[in-house]
């Protein structure tokens, strides 16, 4: 998505202070994508500020001091802990004299190196032209070369109109084509619902080790690593539990704060297997310090997807790592609420196959249709003396 400096990827990190909580969690946080991008982080620039200047974001002094820094770490790229209008990346650039890149496209450079499948890959790609559709200053001409150039400008169209209707010609073909694989996977879902299988999803914050539970509970071996957005590409996998029967289960994509709203989109054909999810094990890493702010992150993307009536299991992963024991919690009704174990060694599993298995004979049992509904009216007149 953008190019890498001659330094190896070198970088130095942006992070202003506007006095929102998690200011330090959301900088380790950067970091962390920065690493999960291959990037070489050389420097960190930090600052107060009460409010975003309009045109460079930082103010002019900030400014002076970033280009130092990149200047000292031998880096070619600024890397900034926030989104960042069209105008104040080229202004920015300009002033720098380095390539500017925000969180918003730090995150989808790292979805377009993870993505593995073809409908992941068309997704990514949307959503990248989709933020970058704003950010015309380049030339997307690029997107045809492989027809020719000859023939492509309509009469009077500049270059950046020709830009414009390449890009949105593009951008509809990769729509038509996710909406055909759309399709494909609601006529399987339809499959699966004809037989009567439970469907369990898993969500969860980004790197909160959904995958390493998910091979731990269906024996998969799906891509697991200690990287943000290790996993994309949603996999499902077919699971028996004695007293439960078959159910499937499914890997989904991480969510992480500030999740770019053109991945949410994109993103969203995956996403309809949380959607239609008969449950959903949110899986939280118990060792974050702020667990409780990603808990509702993902909240708030499951909200935003139409997900958040559909009944949750939060799972607490890592307790190896904080010393808990595994065990199970439950609502004032009965229910449970929280299943602690970990995923890593497998303590815990158990109880969370048990919990799978309460699930399943609870949705079996809301399954089965009222006694006084079977023969009608009669059926009801009959308890009548």
């Amino acid at each position: 998505m953008f190019d890498r400096p001659a330094a190896a990827g070198a970088a130095v990190l942006v992070a202003l202070d506007f006095g929102a909580p998690g200011y330090a969690e959301s900088l380790d946080e950067l970091a962390f994508l920065a690493k999960s991008a291959g990037l070489d982080v050389r420097g960190i620039v930090k600052g107060k500020r009460a409010r975003p200047d309009p045109a460079l974001f930082a103010g002019r002094g900030k400014v002076d001091e970033v280009r130092a820094a990149l200047v000292d770490a031998g880096a070619g790229l600024a890397l900034f802990n926030h989104e960042l209008s069209p105008a104040q990346e080229r202004n920015l650039e300009r002033e720098l004299g380095a390539r500017v890149v925000d969180r918003t496209a730090l995150i989808l450079d790292i979805f377009a190196q993870r993505a593995k499948s073809h409908e992941g890959k068309v997704q990514v790609e949307l959503a990248q032209l989709e933020h970058l559709a704003t950010r015309l200053v380049r030339g997307w001409t690029h997107l045809e070369r492989q027809k020719g150039g000859i023939g492509l400008r309509g009469p009077g169209e500049t270059q950046l109109e020709t830009d414009r209707r390449l890009l949105g010609k593009r951008v509809k073909l990769l729509k038509d084509r996710l909406a055909k694989l759309r399709r494909q996977r609601d006529v399987q879902r339809r499959a699966r619902a004809r037989g009567d299988v439970m469907a369990v999803s898993l969500v969860g914050y980004t790197n909160a080790g959904k995958s390493t539970l998910f091979n731990a509970l269906t024996h998969a071996s799906a891509y697991a690593a200690n990287q943000l957005f290790a996993t994309l590409d949603t996999t499902t996998r077919r699971v028996y539990l004695p007293g439960a029967g078959g159910l499937t289960v499914s890997d989904t994509v991480g969510f992480i704060r500030e999740l770019p709203h053109t991945l949410v989109e994109a993103f969203r054909a995956t996403l309809e297997e949380t959607i239609h999810a008969d449950l959903l094990l949110h899986v939280v890493d118990t060792s974050s310090s702020v667990r409780d702010q990603q808990i509702a992150e993902v909240n708030k993307v499951l909200a935003e997807i139409g997900a958040d009536a559909i009944p949750q299991i939060l799972v607490w992963n890592k307790i190896d790592l904080v010393g808990l024991e595994p065990g199970v919690d439950r609502h004032e009704c009965g229910n449970i609420s929280r299943v602690r174990l970990s995923a890593k060694t497998g303590a815990g599993l158990d109880l969370l196959r048990a919990a799978l298995t309460e699930a399943a004979a609870s949705r079996a049992s809301a399954a089965q249709p009222d006694p006084d509904t079977i023969h009608g009216e009669s059926a009801r007149n009959a308890y009548v003396t």
